[in-house]
């Protein structure tokens, strides 16, 4: 056990016994959220940070509010370590302003045909080969996969509405842009719309999903990366209508 957790046991006076009777259920939720991540978030970073949860957890837990305490530290430990995710982006800018690219050539097919944009239509109005056009898919693959994120050097948008302490006005502007999400997810091509169903409800990796759908796991992450693509090009009005005011990023 590292220092600071050692410290954080002193600080919160914490019982040690429960601590260690714990920490198994922080490995093993720690596992489970790694492969769903890209390559480069390491198991030991999420532990760590699952570890501050389990103390806080340990910390704040009300018996008489009728959860469990490993229900109640599963949701601390999970929402710890994806919080630890969501404070870095590993992505190189270029990344960020290529994806930006395609969102937008993707927005101005869809709005000028009025029907969901094809790969080499999307290619053709980025002025880039078919091949290119699914490299950038590849390399944005793994760009903050927990938010739908698109930045470059000047501007940093995100429609993910996330504020621990947040206010009536922003309570009532996440619950709109959530229905707004739903509504969006439930009109995009079908194959994309079961791809985001087995990986974000079922909690599917993607090689379990290509298993299902018997195509390749760099298919499915294709598949994936365009779908969050095609979601970002259909929420233009929450990136650049009003919800990053409210958002401090």
């Amino acid at each position: 056990m590292n220092g600071y957790l050692n410290q954080k046991l002193e600080d919160d006076k914490c019982s040690t016994k429960n601590v260690v009777e714990y920490l198994p259920l922080v490995k093993k939720i720690a596992y489970h959220l790694v492969m769903r991540l890209p390559p480069n978030v390491q198991v030991d970073d999420l532990i760590q940070a699952g570890n501050i949860g389990l103390l806080e957890a340990l910390r704040n837990f009300d018996e008489t509010q009728g959860a469990s305490f490993e229900t109640y530290a599963g949701i601390r430990i999970r929402g710890s370590m994806l919080d630890e995710v969501r404070s870095g982006d590993w992505t190189p800018r270029s990344v960020h302003r290529k994806l930006r690219e395609v969102t937008q050539a993707m927005h101005s097919v869809e709005t000028r045909n009025s029907r969901d944009a094809k790969d080499h239509e999307v290619a053709e109005e980025l002025g880039v080969t078919l091949e290119e056009y699914h490299a950038i898919l590849a390399d944005a693959s793994g760009a903050k996969i927990f938010s739908l994120h698109s930045s470059d050097d000047e501007n940093n948008h995100d429609i993910e509405i996330e504020d621990k302490h947040a206010g009536p006005m922003l309570a009532t502007q996440r619950t709109y842009f959530n229905d707004a999400l739903a509504e969006c997810i439930e009109t995009l091509p079908e194959r994309e719309k079961l791809v985001m169903s087995l990986y974000y409800q079922k909690e599917l990796n993607l090689r379990e999903i290509g298993s299902v759908l018997d195509i390749s796991e760099s298919r499915v992450c294709q598949i994936h990366s365009e779908s969050l693509v095609r979601i970002r090009s259909r929420m233009r009005d929450w990136i650049d209508g009003g919800v990053d005011q409210v958002v401090d990023t």
